[in-house]
């Protein structure tokens, strides 16, 4: 990376203000960001042992949702520690080193969930429109590559929209209106132009979207279609409720990423901009494992299984 001449010279650093303007509830912050941060994590990685020890959940659906769990866990914790440390600390710098990797990971797992539930759509559309077929068109090996290619899509965004961060220059230090080193913030605090990287960001950004949206859309379009065509409206019912679950989970996470990125006006909703964020960055992570576990049996089950053993062990 080139530093310009001028009033930058060694390592920039940058300083996230977050909520510090809202100090009379700092405390208050912690504690509910803590508590949330605390669920994601029981809820996640305990989604992740329930699927992995019951049988009954060794399908290819929770396939899936296991890896949508330890991606929504990762997620999580590439962001909220640091948010909660700036809460309790008066020093809320952040080393350029720690901001772009920040961003990369962050990026990396966004990515992944975005095309995850796309996974998971067509995992449904199959399930429900070719039941008889569906061992067959879920093999085993086409699941395997859809799961690692959203990973691999995901790690070539964030590689790709993190090397043109690192082609630009940046001021020895530099104040960041917000609680994560997003991509917006990142070229905000930029010295040089940023117009390149902000145009490949807006493309990755509007491919992803475009194309994610499409294959979920599609998917439903054509499940909506055949549950019509049920005969029975206890299979109708049966069919709408296995599919809830996911379709809650893809209008909570799609409908954020769409408000967040269609606020008018950035600068006069530094708040809206902040509050979306952290549905989307910390809310979502935790929502997703609640969302799954409560509309399902065996999960809920299994869970009442372990929470009484680890009862009886004590």
């Amino acid at each position: 990376m080139v530093l310009p001449e001028g009033n930058e010279s060694g390592t920039p650093t940058f300083i996230l203000l977050g909520f510090s303007e809202y100090s009379e509830i700092q405390v208050l912050l912690f504690l509910l960001f803590l508590a949330i941060y605390t669920v994601t994590v029981v809820g996640n990685l305990g989604m992740i042992i329930i699927i992995k020890i019951n049988p009954k959940l060794h399908t290819i659906m929770y396939f899936f949702l296991s890896h949508l769990s330890f991606v929504d866990f990762c997620y999580s914790t590439v962001v909220t520690p640091k948010l909660l440390e700036n809460l309790v600390v008066e020093d809320r710098t952040i080393s350029f080193s720690g901001c772009i990797l920040q961003f990369c990971f962050a990026c990396i797992f966004g990515v992944t969930e975005t095309f995850m539930l796309a996974a998971m759509a067509y995992d449904r559309f199959v399930a429900v429109c070719s039941p008889l077929l569906y061992t067959t068109a879920m093999s085993q090996k086409l699941c395997a590559l859809l799961v690692s290619g959203s990973y691999t899509w995901g790690i070539v965004c964030s590689l790709t929209l993190t090397y043109f961060l690192l082609k630009l220059s940046y001021c020895e230090s530099s104040i960041i209106d917000n609680f994560i080193c997003d991509h917006s913030v990142i070229v905000s605090v930029s010295c040089s132009d940023p117009y390149l990287s902000q145009m490949l960001c807006f493309a990755v950004a509007v491919f992803n979207e475009t194309s994610s949206l499409m294959v979920i859309l599609a998917s439903y379009v054509l499940i909506f279609t055949a549950v019509m065509k049920m005969p029975s409206a206890s299979g109708r019912s049966k069919t709408f409720s296995t599919c809830a679950s996911h379709l809650a989970a893809i209008t909570i996470f799609h409908g954020t990423i769409l408000f967040l990125y269609c606020v008018p006006n950035l600068k006069t909703s530094r708040l809206i901009v902040k509050v979306a964020s952290v549905f989307y960055t910390i809310m979502i992570p935790m929502l997703n494992p609640l969302i799954y576990s409560l509309r399902n049996k065996d999960v809920k089950d299994m869970f009442g299984k372990l929470v009484l053993t680890k009862l009886l062990c004590h």
